[in-house]
C-alpha cells in the first residue's frame, strides 16, 4: 500500500495538522510533514474524523436484496463517511443462528467498502417467544455482541430479562426497540392534535416511554447492559436521564431524522415520512437534541431502512415503514448539532464513532487520529452547501425524506485501514 498525506486538515475541528497514512495505520500526526513518496490530499479547511460507526443499519441480505444488498449498503456507508456498520437482523431468514450471522459478516468482508458487523436476534424469527442461539452467534466468526429483535419489541418482560442475563456472561447488550405493541395497534403517526386532525391512528409517547423504564428497571435488577435504538420522545429522554443518575448501565441513540423532521411532515401524506418510531414533536425534537448534546443520549445511529419504491409509492396505510440515512446522517447532524452551536466536531465524533464503537465492542474503530492506530478516516467538507438527490445515492433506494432539501458538509474522502473508499465525494 502507497503512503498518503492528508494535509492541513482540522483533525476533530481542532487545529490544522498533516496526517500521514502508511500502509494501514496511521504512521504520524504532526504540522511540516515530509511528503517524500506519499500522495497528497490538499485537506485545508476540511474536518478531519476517525470513521463513522453505525450501529443500527439495516442492508436487507438475505432476503430483500431487493431494496439493498450489503454490496451497496455498505457502498451507501462509505460515501456517508463510515468505515463499519451494525447490521439489524431483521432478514429473511432472520439473523437468529451462527449460520446465518458468519453469512452477513463475510458478505462483509467481500464488500471491502465498510467493516459489516452482524446483530444477532434476541429471539428465534423476531416472535419473542423463544431466546435464540446468542451464545452460538457470540462464539461464532462474526463475534456478535449485540442482539436485538429491531422492527419488533421484546414485549414480554420474562424473556427480555433472560436475554439480559444470558449476554451478561460474555459482556453483550440487548438493543430494544421499545414499542409496547398494544398500544400501538394500528398505529400510523404520533398520536396527537396532527393525528387526530389527519385521522390517522396514533403512536402514543408511552408506548415507548413504558418499555424502556421497564427494561432500565429490569436491567437494574440482573446488572446487565441494555441500549435503547431511536429514541424519539422528550419523556423517554427523562427516563433514560434518571437511569443514569442511578447508575444503571443504559446507552440510548437518536437517528438524524428525529433531531430534524416534525410529524407535521405528515400532513402531506407522502409516505417517505412514515417511519417506525414516528415523528414526533417540535417540542420531542428540540429534547432530543438537547440530550444528544448533554450525554443522555449516547450515539446518533442512522436506522438506515431502505425499502423499493413500490413499497413507498403508494397510500400512506399500505406503506412500508423506514428512510435511508447513510448518505445523509453526517450532513444533518451538522445542521442540527454543530450549526447550533450544541456540539462541536470533537462532540461529533463521540457520538458518532467513538462511542458507538465502545458500546458495540467493536475493536480497531473508533480510534483516536493519532500514530499507531488504524487508519480508519473520514474527511469532510463542512463549507459545502448542496440539494439532497437520491438519483445519486450509493443505496440501492432512494426513499430520503430529504429529496430536495439543502443540507451542509459533504464526505469527501473515505479511508478503510489506509485504503481510499471515497474519493473527491465518489466511491472508490
Amino acid at each position: 500500500m502507497s503512503k498518503i498525506l492528508i494535509r492541513g486538515a482540522k483533525v476533530l475541528g481542532g487545529e490544522a495538522q498533516d496526517v500521514l497514512i502508511d500502509g494501514e495505520t496511521i504512521a504520524e500526526v504532526g504540522t511540516g510533514l515530509s511528503a517524500e513518496g506519499a500522495t497528497v490530499i490538499e485537506a485545508e479547511g476540511q474536518i478531519l474524523l476517525p470513521g463513522l460507526v453505525d450501529l443500527h443499519t439495516h442492508l436487507r441480505e438475505p432476503g430483500r436484496e431487493d431494496s439493498e444488498t450489503v454490496l451497496t449498503g455498505t457502498r451507501a456507508a462509505a460515501s456517508g463517511g463510515y468505515t463499519a456498520v451494525f447490521a439489524m437482523a431483521n432478514t429473511f431468514p432472520v439473523a437468529d443462528t451462527a449460520g446465518v450471522v458468519e453469512q452477513v459478516w463475510r458478505l462483509g468482508k467481500e464488500s471491502g467498502y465498510c467493516d459489516v458487523q452482524p446483530i444477532g436476534a434476541v429471539t428465534v424469527g423476531l416472535e419473542g417467544k423463544q431466546l435464540s442461539e446468542l451464545g452460538a452467534m457470540h462464539e461464532s466468526a462474526a463475534r456478535v455482541t449485540v442482539f436485538s429483535d429491531d422492527g419488533k419489541c421484546v414485549d414480554d418482560a420474562v424473556i427480555m430479562r433472560r436475554a439480559l442475563e444470558y449476554v451478561k456472561a460474555f459482556g453483550g447488550v440487548v438493543a430494544q426497540h421499545a414499542q409496547e405493541p398494544r398500544l400501538t395497534e394500528g398505529a400510523q403517526m404520533n398520536e396527537g392534535v396532527v393525528s387526530a386532525e389527519l385521522g390517522l391512528g396514533g403512536w402514543p409517547a408511552v408506548a415507548e416511554e413504558s418499555i424502556i423504564a421497564r427494561d432500565v428497571l429490569l436491567a437494574e435488577h440482573v446488572g446487565s447492559r441494555v441500549h435503547i435504538c431511536h429514541l424519539s420522545t422528550a419523556g423517554s429522554v427523562e427516563i433514560v436521564r434518571w437511569a443514569k443518575s442511578r447508575g444503571i448501565d443504559v446507552t440510548a441513540e437518536v437517528t438524524p431524522h428525529h433531531l430534524l423532521l416534525t410529524e407535521e411532515l405528515v400532513r402531506s401524506y407522502n409516505a417517505v415520512y412514515k417511519v417506525n418510531p414516528p415523528l414526533r414533536t417540535e417540542r420531542d425534537v428540540l429534547a432530543l437534541r438537547e440530550a444528544l448534546a448533554d450525554g443522555t443520549i449516547d450515539i446518533v445511529a442512522t436506522d438506515h431502512a431502505p425499502h423499493p419504491h413500490e413499497d413507498k409509492d403508494c397510500e400512506w396505510a399500505a406503506a412500508a415503514m423506514g428512510m435511508v440515512g447513510l448518505e445523509t446522517a453526517l450532513s444533518v447532524v451538522q445542521q442540527t448539532m454543530v450549526e447550533t452551536g450544541l456540539l462541536d466536531w470533537a462532540g461529533v465524533a463521540e457520538r458518532m464513532s467513538f462511542a458507538p464503537a465502545r458500546i458495540g465492542s467493536l475493536e480497531n474503530h473508533g480510534r483516536p487520529v493519532s500514530a499507531g492506530e488504524p487508519a480508519n478516516l473520514t474527511l469532510v467538507d463542512t463549507s459545502y452547501r448542496g440539494v439532497v438527490d437520491p438519483a445519486h445515492f450509493a443505496s440501492r433506494s432512494r426513499n430520503t425524506p430529504y429529496e430536495g432539501r439543502e443540507l451542509p458538509g459533504r464526505v469527501t474522502h473515505t479511508f478503510l485501514r489506509g485504503r481510499a473508499t471515497v474519493v473527491d465525494g465518489k466511491l472508490a
